[in-house]
Formats: C-alpha cells, sequence, structure tokens
C-alpha cells in the first residue's frame, strides 16, 4: 500500500498532462484548421533568427522563457513583443531535475521571479506559465492561483530537446497534430531553427496555421 500511494503522488507530479494536481490546458478551442505553437527555453540566440522566420512564413507563437535569461536578453523578449508574439512563463532558473519536488517557497519563486522580469520588460503580467519539463507538485497551483496564472501542457511534443533530426521530430508530432492542437518545441539548441522551420513548413503544407488563442478559449480537456 506504501508503494501504491507513493505511486499515486509521484504519477501526477511527473506526467505532464495529468490533471490529478489541478487543470493543465492541453488544447484551445477553434473552429478553423489552427495550431498553437510554443516555444520553450528562450530566449537565446536563435531568437531574431526565429523571428523572421515566423515573419516569413506568418506564424504567430508564445516564448515560454526563463526568468534569468529573459534578464539579460531584454531586447530579444522587446523584440518577441513587437513583432507579435507572447511570452510567459517558465520559471526563473528552469529547474528541470528538482522542479517537481521543491518546497513551496520555492516554487513560488521560480514562477514570482519570473513574472516580475517579464512585467519589467513587458508591461504586462504574464498569464501562463508551463513547468519545466511539464513536471508539477501539490505546491504549484496553489501559487498560480494567486498569481491569476493558468498551467499550460501540449498536446504534441517532438522531443526535439534531445532529437536533432527534423524528419524524427515530425515523427513525433504528427500522430498528436489535430485543430486546436499545442505544440512544444525547444530553441537554443543548435538544431533548433532547423527543427522549427521544418515543422512549421511541414504542417502549414497540410493546411495548418498558427495562431496564440485567447485566454477564454483555454481548455483542459478534448472537447
Amino acid at each position: 500500500m506504501l508503494f501504491l500511494s507513493h505511486m499515486l503522488l509521484l504519477y501526477p507530479t511527473l506526467a505532464p498532462n495529468s490533471q490529478w494536481l489541478g487543470p493543465v490546458v492541453t488544447r484551445f478551442a477553434t473552429d478553423k484548421k489552427e495550431l498553437w505553437l510554443t516555444i520553450d527555453d528562450g530566449p537565446a540566440d536563435d531568437t531574431h533568427s526565429l523571428l523572421d522566420l515566423f515573419d516569413r512564413r506568418d506564424v504567430r507563437a508564445t516564448f515560454f522563457v526563463k526568468g534569468v535569461l529573459a534578464a539579460e536578453r531584454p531586447d530579444d523578449i522587446r523584440a518577441i513583443v513587437a513583432r507579435g508574439h507572447s511570452v510567459a512563463n517558465h520559471s526563473h532558473t528552469h529547474p528541470s531535475a528538482t522542479f517537481w519536488c521543491l518546497l513551496p517557497s520555492r516554487i513560488a519563486s521560480e514562477i514570482v521571479r519570473c513574472n516580475e522580469v517579464l512585467t519589467t520588460l513587458t508591461g504586462t503580467s504574464p498569464r501562463w506559465f508551463r513547468a519545466p519539463v511539464g513536471h508539477k507538485n501539490l505546491f504549484v497551483h496553489v501559487v498560480l492561483k494567486h498569481a491569476r496564472m493558468r498551467l499550460i501542457g501540449w498536446t504534441a511534443r517532438g522531443f526535439d530537446a534531445v532529437i536533432s533530426d527534423p524528419r524524427h521530430v515530425l515523427g513525433h508530432m504528427l500522430p498528436h497534430v489535430k485543430p486546436r492542437a499545442i505544440l512544444v518545441l525547444h530553441q537554443g539548441r543548435a538544431h533548433s531553427l532547423r527543427v522549427i522551420e521544418h515543422v512549421v513548413v511541414a504542417l502549414q503544407e497540410r493546411g495548418y496555421s498558427f495562431v496564440v488563442p485567447d485566454d477564454d478559449a483555454l481548455r483542459n480537456t478534448n472537447r
């Protein structure tokens, strides 16, 4: 029984889209063939190249950024917003190995400090948070409720944080891509720009467009 109780606690903590500990947005409402492209882990050296790509391809995206990097690269954050995209909170220092087991004070610090940086740079308090690696614990939703934020998961991911071949990344994503889907890709790797361009072009050729949904369109169910 002790093992079972531990597993019941670990599953919603480590399963990115589990709703057991609180709502996780995994889709958005739309009547069109639209997708929400989200980019994690920036800002980075490839930010402006990504923005140029998105301009060429008429893509709108949300960048889930690390607060410590945003503070170091304020011009990147301002450029993201100025060019029609949105920025959101991906924690301050991105403690990917330990976020799931941090104490409440550290969870709050990771979220609040990133919010402070982004609010200073953009003039707007972030509405959305994505936990490092999608992990969470009992305390995340408490902090988010106080900050009036929502936890954003995903519908499709390509594991491009570790896979560099664009075709393999796309192959992982395609079975889960459908209208209303939230896609997660990453920036800051040597292959990131190449991978993101390949995925964007391939999905546009399949008739999809990329938008940033309104907050009231976000859903934590498949409906």
